[in-house]
């Protein structure tokens, strides 16, 4: 499947006429869109948040890419939910919790995260992931 046809259906919302709200036609594509451009988003996302984990130095990057690899997951989770959904399987809304869970935990994981970095910044006075000697001997 090429790209361009991933995005066949947000193209046509884009040349449609005015008809309805912005945020009716939008629901209205993505709910015609296929499983694999969701799948395809989902590993974008992810990749871009591998590339910032792996490259980045500040701390702070780091926890956004952290979310942003979260957030692909919570993307396959909907995805595969709603695949299931449409192919009448009973256990159909497991992704949906999964995905209330990943929200939770990444919720926990911000707040632990920057308090974390909040007093290494008052200790050390950075945020760099390689100024920060804290644990070493």
């Amino acid at each position: 499947m090429m790209i361009s046809e991933m995005w066949t259906p947000v193209l046509a919302l884009l040349q449609q006429e005015p008809s309805g709200s912005f945020g009716q036609r939008l629901v209205q594509s993505f709910s015609q869109a296929s499983t694999t451009s969701f799948l395809f988003l989902s590993a974008i996302l992810f990749t871009v948040g591998v590339y910032g984990v792996l490259t980045r130095r500040n701390m702070i990057v780091i926890f956004m890419s952290v979310e942003l690899m979260l957030s692909a997951a919570n993307l396959n989770f909907i995805t595969f939910s709603r695949y299931w959904q449409t192919q009448g399987n009973e256990y159909a809304y497991n992704g949906q919790i999964m995905t209330i869970f990943v929200i939770v935990v990444a919720a926990a994981e911000a707040a632990l995260g920057l308090a974390l970095l909040l007093t290494l910044y008052r200790n050390r006075e950075t945020v760099s992931a390689d100024e920060i000697t804290l644990l070493k001997w």
